[in-house]
């Protein structure tokens, strides 16, 4: 009862560390990380092929896929790299973790990573306790996250090492099909345990160099133990960004296919294993054989998996979709669009005028009776991530083909879209405001300031198209009946609290959030009024060509006919003289 109580508690205790430890390696990243470390970053792993090798070489010096694999969801996490980038690390961090079945054949060493833990706690904290600030905040948090870390792992290690240590792998009775299956899971099982695939394969060339189990068996053993290191990620991604979430599911997919392929060809394997062994002239035993099976099927994985990798992160990108990420995520842009001014210009008045509905359903959330708070912050993020994409779309539109006119309503698509920005901007802050600003003890105030609210609320929520003729006239109405009313309404408060009835700083408070609603009124009306004009020009350049083509179809027809009517009077004609 007393061991199964450790076993447990060791457990849970080394869960929280890896947590903790996840926590912390995120927070200190994104406060440590610069420009420099950033571009670093990038630069390592820019294209597929250098992350791979980026990789190889890390978990190599480390000797753990785990905390390579960790470590680049923690750059995912802080958005320090991509998800795509991110993936070819994970893709060569699997080769790189075959130098440790090397070592435990060759040499039966292993390089103790974890008696880097403590130090890393201990510098990591004089630096959060020296009472730094910035960057240097963040690198002690990274230390002591990259600490707990492996003290975590360590902790699960504890937590089964006498388990599996103890579990005698001979006393397993299996043949054939059944045999591979049987020593995969024992595999699996193993690593998820031990929280390290090393461990595994380390026991597993043990005993087969030991005669315990056959050769077939201890493959399978290994492969297990492949697929068995995805609980680490997994474990890594819970309450992680989407992104990391991503970059977990596809360690799990690229572990779990590399798995199947491996088990389906093992006499293959195992026949190019040999044969490559004695071209390369090393040792005749199973160790070595081992070892080089790992390294094969991983490579054998990574090839197999590179051809596909764009159709595998389209999948990913689909799952794990945030509401913000939903909204963030154009619709009309691309490279069709691209290829047509017109074309262009029509998506980027769709976009934009989507772009105005978010902004209409977060003026909802902000300036609502009741606060809804719920995912406002993920709309406003939404706003500005939209508003990337539409800058960097019309910046990168080929001048060289852009007509006067195009090139004129680019402009002002443009301005449009920072009218957006600068709404965004607002809404953030007056949702501050507002919090700080809460109810006014005077009730007559409180009215006011709420039917101010509303009619804003309604303005930035009405129609983003010209739906009729004094569509136009109405929006300038609205805008200067909401501009006056707020500036009565100024006065109002300097009058009520200039008499005492209202604080000094309730008042402050309520002429910040009424001139920040005026700014928002003030940005989308400018916005909204250059959007309406533009999508009726462009209307009326779409009516005029089609009246265009439709005239010259016209043209066409009646010189066909002019033509069959003189061909017929010809034809008369040569009659007569015959005649």
């Amino acid at each position: 009862m007393s061991d199964s109580y450790t076993v447990i508690a060791t457990l849970l205790g080394g869960l929280g560390l890896f947590l903790v430890a996840m926590e912390l390696m995120t927070d200190g990243l994104t406060l440590a990380a610069g420009n420099s470390l950033r571009r670093l970053l990038s630069n390592w792993t820019n294209t597929l092929i250098r992350g791979v090798f980026s990789g190889i070489l890390m978990t190599a010096l480390v000797q753990s896929s785990s905390a390579v694999t960790v470590a680049s969801l923690g750059f995912v996490n802080a958005e320090l790299i991509k998800m795509r980038q991110a993936l070819g690390v994970i893709y060569g961090a699997n080769i790189g973790t075959t130098m440790t079945a090397w070592l435990v054949a060759m040499v039966g060493f292993k390089l103790d990573v974890h008696a880097f833990a403590l130090p890393a706690i201990g510098v990591g904290a004089f630096i959060m306790l020296a009472k730094n600030k910035g960057p240097r905040l963040g690198v002690g948090r990274a230390l002591v996250g990259f600490g707990l870390f492996f003290l975590g792992i360590s902790t699960l290690q504890q937590a089964f090492e006498g388990v599996v240590a103890n579990f005698d792998l001979g006393t397993i009775t299996l043949a054939g099909n059944a045999e591979v299956v049987g020593y995969l899971l024992i595999g699996i099982v193993m690593t998820i345990l031990t929280q390290s695939s090393s461990a595994a394969i380390a026991i597993t060339i043990s005993a087969a160099s030991a005669n315990m189990i056959g050769i077939y068996a201890a493959a399978a053993m290994v492969i297990g133990a492949n697929v068995g290191t995805t609980s680490t990620a997994v474990l890594a991604s819970i309450g992680a960004t989407p992104n990391a979430k991503r970059l977990a599911t596809a360690q799990v997919i690229f572990n779990i296919g590399t798995a199947i392929v491996a088990v389906l060809l093992l006499p293959v394997m195992f026949y190019a294993v040999e044969a490559a062994r004695e071209i390369m002239k090393l040792a005749p035993n199973v160790g070595v054989s081992l070892a080089l099976f790992h390294t094969v099927f991983n490579c054998l994985g990574v090839l197999l998996v590179l051809p596909f990798n764009n159709r595998l992160v389209t999948f990913l990108e689909k799952r794990f979709v945030t509401v913000g990420e939903s909204l963030a995520k154009p619709r009309y842009l691309d490279r069709t669009t691209a290829a047509a001014p017109m074309l262009a210009v029509n998506a980027l008045i769709l976009e934009l005028q989507r772009t105005a509905v978010h902004i209409g359903d977060a003026a909802k959330q902000t300036l609502d009776t009741e606060i809804a708070n719920h995912d406002l912050e993920q709309k406003i993020n939404a706003v500005h991530q939209l508003s990337n994409v539409i800058s960097n779309f019309i910046v990168n539109l080929e001048r060289a083909s852009l007509s006067e006119e195009v090139t004129h309503q680019l402009s002002d698509l443009m301005r449009v879209d920072q009218y957006f920005m600068s709404c965004a901007v607002v809404l953030g802050t007056a949702l501050e405001t507002r919090t700080k600003l809460g109810r006014l003890p005077n009730f007559t105030l409180e009215q006011e300031i709420e039917a101010y609210r509303n009619r804003s609320r309604d303005f930035l929520n009405s129609a983003i198209s010209a739906d009729s003729e004094l569509y136009f006239e109405k929006l300038e109405n609205t805008y200067h009946a909401l501009k006056n009313e707020r500036d009565v309404l100024k006065e109002n408060l300097l009058s009520t609290g200039t008499r005492g009835l209202i604080s000094l700083e309730q008042m402050i408070n309520a002429i910040d959030f009424i001139t920040e609603i005026k700014q928002l009124n003030e940005q989308w009306y400018k916005a909204i009024k250059i959007l309406s004009r533009l999508e009726c020009d462009t209307h009326r350049q779409d009516s005029e060509v089609s009246d265009s083509e439709r005239s010259e179809f016209e043209s066409a027809e009646a010189a066909v006919a002019r033509l069959q009517v003189s061909a017929g009077r010809n034809e008369d004609n040569s009659g007569k003289v015959a005649t």
